[in-house]
């Protein structure tokens, strides 16, 4: 199994298992929905965010509040402005 193969698979596995059912949803859902599109840099940009706390994402996400531990990228930006629940 190629590498980048391995990283999607703990990619989605981390983005759909999160503890929060909102979580696994909305991110989830982007990462399925994009995850196909992207290179090396940007899976690991996505792994990382998936380490983002759950807390964190979601005010960040519904509340646009700054938060340096989310790094300003291609995939954050993305997700930011994802809408597909």
């Amino acid at each position: 199994m190629k590498n980048n193969e391995l990283l999607k698979k703990k990619i989605i596995y981390r983005a759909t298992h999160r503890g929060s059912k909102e979580m696994d949803l909305l991110l989830g859902s982007f990462v399925k929905f994009y995850i196909d599109n992207f290179n090396l840099l940007q899976l690991r940009d996505l792994h990382n965010l998936t380490f983002v706390e759950d807390e964190v994402l979601y005010k960040w996400y519904f509340h646009k509040i700054k938060n340096s531990s989310i790094k300003d990228n291609k995939v954050s930006l993305l997700f930011q402005n994802f809408n597909r629940l």
